[in-house]
């Protein structure tokens, strides 16, 4: 079914709400949320999982989905009262920005909260806003921080014209004089280390692990599921067609057919194996509460880097192989295609950021990112 509304999500440049409905009746936007609010605490080899899953049906829906429980993950690093009043909204849904922008300033009970924040995916869809700020006081440095505001409170503008990932409907969000709780703030950098100010999270596995990388981990998998859509297309149009301009009736008795999805095949199956070495590297440390050497830290963006590669390299196979017929805007393929470019270029999922970063580590070198 979310496969069937794919199409109509593009077009309309957000999520249909039959697929909404059926995430939610499936269970998926509890899967970062605590146990106490019915949530599942799912570690990070399951979100692989199930973002391979939802990835082989719409890979924008699954990149709104694991925005989703990155965003619920960061407020169960809030304090209680906060995720009090967060969780226990009726069929709750964060969406999240996590890039400084805007600022608050301290008021009575609280702070005052003005700016704008790009490319919040989900918004259409979602009740709460974690976004990361800038809170002046006076006589103190400036310091990024967190916040969990209703959406209520904010304006959304419509912005979202894009080439790729365009059901994502990731608009940009206005605050405008919003007033937020103190209890609803926490330091930016209590988040990345993380820091939890939570004491009924405090035990939780899920929140020992650092923001950057439980992140990476969570959102990897959707780049295979989205490989593995291009293969299912691929071949499912694949008998009975011909390569033109040559005598090839059957494109499967081609010896370059043979060498293009064997090849596509196997870089798949890799970026496979890099996201669930992400994912059970993350799961590892923990299970141990072990503390994180900068060289695992490194390792799992390079991880994530590496899937992104893969798995882009594969699409681009099944896609070049599927003939001048496969650029019609109602096969899959060319879909599939434009939404991986579109996650490949967003700067966590840079290859060769992350493969650099990876290796100036490797070299002894400090790593030239906070993002780790």
């Amino acid at each position: 079914m979310l496969r069937e509304k794919a199409a109509w999500s593009e077009e309309n440049r957000r999520i249909h709400e039959d697929s909404i409905r059926a995430l939610r009746d499936a269970g998926i936007f509890k899967l970062r949320m605590p146990t106490r609010f019915g949530g599942y605490e799912a570690d990070t080899k399951t979100l692989v999982d199930v973002a391979i899953d939802l990835g082989r049906a719409d890979g924008a829906l699954a990149w709104t989905m694991s925005t989703y429980w990155i965003a619920s993950w960061i407020v169960g690093l809030f304090p209680d009262e906060a995720q009090e009043e967060v969780f226990t909204t009726e069929d709750v849904r964060i969406c999240g920005a996590v890039s400084p922008s805007g600022a608050c300033v301290p008021v009575e009970g609280g702070y005052l909260l003005n700016g704008s924040w790009h490319f919040v995916s989900g918004a259409l869809h979602s009740n709460w806003q974690e976004l990361a700020t800038i809170l002046l006081r006076p006589g103190a440095e400036p310091e990024p921080v967190i916040l969990a505001v209703p959406m209520s409170s904010l304006e959304i503008v419509d912005d979202w014209h894009t080439s790729g990932m365009a059901a994502s409907g990731s608009v940009t969000t206005v605050a405008k004089d919003v007033f937020v709780p103190e209890s609803h703030m926490i330091p930016l950098a209590s988040a990345i280390r993380p820091n939890s100010m939570s004491k009924l999270n405090a035990d939780g596995t899920i929140w020992r692990s650092p923001t950057i990388l439980a992140g990476s981990a969570a959102t990897v998998g959707i780049l295979v599921g989205m490989a593995k859509a291009a293969r299912e297309a691929f071949f499912e149009k694949m008998p009975g067609r011909p390569i033109r301009y040559t005598d090839y009736e059957h494109q499967a008795e081609a010896p370059v057919t043979h060498i293009q999805v064997g090849t596509a095949v196997m870089k798949t199956e890799q970026a496979e194996y890099h996201a669930y070495h992400a994912a059970a590297l993350v799961d590892a440390k923990a299970a141990s509460g072990e503390p994180w050497t900068i060289e695992e830290r490194a390792r799992v963006r390079a991880d994530e880097g590496w899937a992104t590669k893969l798995a882009k390299e594969a699409v681009e196979i099944f896609a070049s192989a599927s003939g001048g017929s496969s650029i019609y805007k109602h096969e899959p393929i060319q879909r599939i295609h434009r939404d991986l470019h579109a996650i490949s270029v967003h700067p966590m999922f840079s290859p060769d950021s992350n493969t650099e970063t990876y290796g100036r580590v490797l070299c002894g070198l400090e790593p030239n990112t906070m993002f780790i």
